[in-house]
C-alpha cells in the first residue's frame, strides 16, 4: 500500500509539473504593432547665422515621446531629416544612444546636416524630420509625426579674390577679379588663405567676390582695409602662402620659395632633373618635353628628394608628397607638362597636355 501511495504522489507530481509547464508556455509577450512616440521641435524656424559658426549654444533642440509596443522592448531610435518634397528618398539619419528621447545641434553641427542634403546656400527651403523607431530586423519599423522646418543653410567654404599687376605679362588681362586667384577660408570664420606666385614688383589689392565693388587695400604695417586706396606690394617674386585676416584686418606672406623639375625614364633618368619655369599666363610650373609611355617621373622641389610630389591612388591629377606613386605617360610624344599650386585645402594638381 505504500508502495503504491508512493507511486501515486510521484505520478500526481509530475501531472502538476505538465501541467504548471503547459500554463507557462501559454504565456506569450505580444506585440500591439508599435505606437510611435510624438515628435516636437523647439522651433520650426531655426536662425543659422555664419558668425556663430564657432558658438556652441543649441540653436534647435528634437524632443519626442518612447514608443510603446505594447512590452518592454529594447527600441532603436533614429532621427531622420530629408528636404521636402523629396519623399524620404535619400535622408539623413542620426542613431541616438538608448533611452535617449532628444537631439540638439548648434549652428555649424545643423547647417553641416543640411548642406549634407545639397540644399541651395542662401536660399530658403524646407526640411521634414521624423523619427524612426525599431525593434529589430524582423520587426517593421514605426515612424513618428513629421515636423516641417523653414531653413537657410549657410555655404561653410567662402573665398575672397587676388587682383593685380602679377596675373599676366598681357596689361590688359591683369587686375581682373575675375580670373584672379583665390583665398579660401574653409568655415567661412573671416580666416582666407591660397597659394600666389608673384613676380617682383607686383602689386594687387583683395576684393570680397569678382568685382570691385569693395577692396582691402594697404594700410600699413601688415594691415588691410577696405577703406585703405593703396594696392598691397608682394615681398618678392616667388609662391607665396598669402593669410589674410578679415577679423583683424591683416596680412601675411609664407615663402614658398621652391624650384620644381620633373625627373624619371620618362623624361632622361632618375638622376637628371628637367626644369620646370614658372609661367605666368598659365599660373603653373610648366615645361614642353618630350616623354616616353616606357617610363615614369616625379616632381621635385631644388633637384632633391626631400619634397617630391607623386601620384595618388586612384590617379586624379592630384599629387601627395606622402609617398606618393611613380607618374606614368599615357603615350610617346611631346607633352606640356603643368603643375599647380593654388588652393591649399587642395593637393597640388598636374596636366599632361600632348601636342
Amino acid at each position: 500500500m505504500k508502495k503504491i501511495l508512493t507511486k501515486f504522489i510521484a505520478l500526481s507530481s509530475i501531472a502538476l509539473f505538465m501541467l504548471s509547464a503547459c500554463k507557462k508556455d501559454g504565456v506569450q509577450v505580444t506585440s500591439n504593432g508599435g505606437k510611435p512616440g510624438a515628435l516636437t521641435a523647439s522651433t520650426t524656424t531655426p536662425a543659422l547665422d555664419k558668425t556663430k559658426l564657432a558658438d556652441t549654444t543649441k540653436i534647435i533642440n528634437f524632443t519626442f515621446t518612447a514608443p510603446d509596443y505594447g512590452f518592454s522592448a529594447a527600441v532603436t531610435n533614429t532621427l531622420q531629416i530629408d528636404s521636402a518634397g523629396d519623399n524620404w528618398a535619400n535622408p539623413k539619419s542620426v542613431t541616438l544612444g538608448t533611452k535617449i528621447y532628444k537631439q540638439g545641434y548648434s549652428t555649424a553641427d545643423f547647417n553641416s546636416l543640411l548642406l549634407k542634403l545639397n540644399l541651395a546656400a542662401g536660399v530658403k527651403s524646407q526640411v521634414n524630420v521624423r523619427i524612426v523607431h525599431s525593434v529589430s530586423a524582423s520587426v517593421t519599423p514605426v515612424y513618428s509625426n513629421v515636423v516641417t522646418l523653414t531653413v537657410t543653410p549657410f555655404n561653410l567654404i567662402s573665398y575672397v579674390y587676388v587682383p593685380g599687376s602679377y596675373q599676366s605679362t598681357n596689361s590688359t588681362l591683369q587686375w581682373q577679379p575675375t580670373t584672379a586667384d583665390s583665398l579660401v577660408s574653409p568655415t567661412g570664420n573671416g580666416v582666407y588663405t591660397g597659394y600666389v606666385y608673384f613676380q617682383a614688383g607686383s602689386i594687387f589689392k583683395i576684393t570680397p567676390a569678382k568685382n570691385w565693388n569693395n577692396a582691402y587695400g594697404d594700410a600699413g604695417g601688415g594691415k588691410i582695409s577696405l577703406s585703405a586706396g593703396g594696392n598691397l606690394t608682394a615681398p618678392s617674386a616667388g609662391l607665396y602662402l598669402l593669410t589674410a585676416n578679415l577679423n583683424a584686418g591683416t596680412i601675411t606672406y609664407t615663402a614658398y620659395n621652391h624650384t620644381w623639375s620633373l625627373i624619371g625614364t620618362a623624361g632622361v633618368d632618375w638622376n637628371t632633373d628637367i626644369q620646370l619655369p614658372f609661367n605666368q599666363n598659365n599660373n603653373a610650373y610648366q615645361v614642353t618635353y618630350a616623354l616616353n609611355s616606357s617610363g615614369q617621373f616625379k616632381f621635385r622641389a631644388d633637384n632633391a628628394w626631400t619634397l617630391n610630389l607623386g601620384d595618388v591612388t586612384p590617379v586624379t591629377g592630384q599629387l601627395t608628397s606622402n609617398n606618393g606613386a611613380n607618374i606614368n605617360v599615357p603615350s610617346n610624344g611631346n607633352y606640356v607638362v603643368s603643375l599647380s599650386f593654388g588652393n591649399p585645402l587642395l593637393a597640388p594638381t598636374y596636366t599632361l597636355l600632348k601636342q
